[in-house]
């Protein structure tokens, strides 16, 4: 017992989760900024790069929160709530930066707006996982707690927004797109577009499940 109250206990994980999630947003905003000025090569290339240096500093993050995993013996949240949690946020980056990778090797010409939709929709969610993982901390809160939920469910509203676009988008695609490799090449945009709303889903049901478990 006396050895438990001398090792490291709690951590700043909800600060961490808080960086994470504002390079998130920071991620979103860039790459709708680069597919709404595409045909601009400079103003394209800026904000693809500001897509991948959020991406790079959220990695540093995660690793950061997994490092403190085993030094820290007592956690705000369970173990398994925090490793899951920042790992499902760090795929939403990870979808952002393949996403604006693809556009590039792909050789993508023109946006068409299902792109610019689902972009839309994706930047939504991404800001929606930010605030309600601002929340956390204050979980004890009952009010708190119902506001986490309901960011939540506003985050399942969009990702299925998102499913009722891409599933319009792929049969215009199908329908009206006669090159072979233009379809394959949006086809796999919309896809990865798509992805991302489903991985702010992931992370809004881990949070409502961290919230009904320690409300």
């Amino acid at each position: 017992m006396f050895f438990s109250k001398l090792l490291p206990r709690e951590g700043n994980f909800f600060e961490l989760f808080n960086e994470h999630g504002a390079q998130i947003t920071e991620g979103a905003r860039a790459f709708m900024l680069m597919i709404q000025n595409y045909n601009d090569p400079v103003l394209r290339e800026r904000y693809a790069e500001e897509v991948n240096k959020a991406e790079h500093q959220a990695d540093r993050v995660t690793a950061e929160v997994n490092r403190m995993l085993h030094r820290t013996f007592i956690t705000p949240i369970d173990r398994e709530q925090i490793h899951g949690l920042i790992n499902a946020m760090d795929d939403i980056l990870d979808l952002l930066q393949d996403t604006t990778e693809t556009l590039s090797l792909y050789d993508v010409r023109t946006i068409p707006e299902e792109v610019l939709s689902l972009g839309e929709l994706s930047a939504r969610c991404c800001e929606r996982v930010q605030h309600a993982v601002s929340l956390l901390p204050k979980l004890k809160n009952p009010e708190v707690g119902e506001a986490a939920i309901k960011t939540c469910e506003e985050i399942d509203r969009l990702e299925s927004d998102a499913d009722r676009v891409m599933r319009t988008a792929m049969s215009r695609l199908f329908r009206e797109q006669e090159d072979v490799r233009e379809l394959i090449k949006l086809k796999t945009i919309y896809e990865q577009l798509e992805s991302i709303s489903d991985r702010c889903e992931d992370v809004a049901n881990l949070i409502e499940g961290i919230v009904l478990e320690n409300a």
